[in-house]
C-alpha cells in the first residue's frame, strides 16, 4: 500500500479522476445511442439532428483524454455514412 503522503494524495486524486471520466465516457455513449435509435427507427431528419449533438462531445472527449482521437474519428465516421444511407 502506499507510504509516501504524495502516493497517498496520487490514490485520492486517480479515484476522484477515474469517477468523473467514467461520467464522462457514459455521457459520451448515451449521445451516441441516440444516434443509433434515430437509425434504427429510420428516420433521417432525428438522426442527423441526433449525430450533430454527438460530434461536440465526441470531439469533448479527445480533448478531455478520456477517448482517443483515432477512435472518435472511426465512430463519427461509421455514424455519419449510416446516416446517411438512410433513405
Amino acid at each position: 500500500m502506499a507510504n509516501t503522503p504524495q502516493a497517498r494524495k496520487r490514490i485520492r486524486r486517480n479515484e476522484r479522476r477515474a469517477e468523473i471520466n467514467t461520467n464522462r465516457v457514459s455521457r459520451i455513449r448515451t449521445f451516441l445511442k441516440k444516434v443509433e435509435t434515430a437509425i434504427a427507427g429510420g428516420d433521417k431528419g432525428a438522426a442527423a439532428a441526433a449525430l450533430k449533438e454527438a460530434q461536440p462531445e465526441l470531439a469533448r472527449g479527445v480533448a478531455r483524454g478520456v477517448l482517443h482521437k483515432n477512435t472518435a474519428s472511426r465512430k463519427m465516421s461509421r455514424l455519419t455514412k449510416r446516416v446517411a444511407s438512410l433513405g
